[in-house]
């Protein structure tokens, strides 16, 4: 099969997994639409165990190779994370187009709200169903 595109996907892992449901159905769709995530690992329940025997010096390489290689990134930022702050300045400074996703009502950082950069997106979403609709519409773009 052909890829679409080459999705980086960025979610909290060590700052908690409260959202990995949406997370799941991100990854869920983005598969189904025929694009490749380079990260569809952080949909599993069991993420962090599979990184667990990486060093840490392993799992930037690996990430920040796969950033590299991405076409677009998908980040859930409603729980905050050094992780993903920093996986979206690396893909902002490459020009890579980036979304991302906050449920309603949760505090997100103004360093994130405030960014006005050509191709970065920032969206709330109350659902499941919305959040995908929101990264629907973002790749629909690109």
């Amino acid at each position: 099969m052909r890829w679409q595109v080459d999705l980086y996907l960025s979610c909290s892992l060590t700052g908690g997994r409260q959202d990995q449901p949406v997370v799941a159905a991100l990854v869920a769709r983005m598969e189904a639409l025929g694009h490749r995530v380079l990260t569809a690992h952080l949909a599993s329940e069991s993420a962090m165990a599979a990184d667990g025997g990486l060093s840490p010096e392993a799992v930037f390489e690996r990430d920040t190779a796969w950033l590299r290689a991405s076409d677009a990134v998908i980040a859930e930022v409603s729980t905050p994370s050094h992780g993903v702050g920093f996986e979206l300045a690396y893909a902002l400074e490459r020009d890579k187009p980036v979304l991302c996703l906050a449920r309603e009502g949760v505090r997100v950082s103004k360093m994130l709200t405030g960014v006005r950069q050509s191709g970065f997106h920032f969206q709330t979403y109350r659902t499941i169903e919305e959040a995908i609709a929101h990264q629907q519409a973002f790749l629909a773009r690109y």
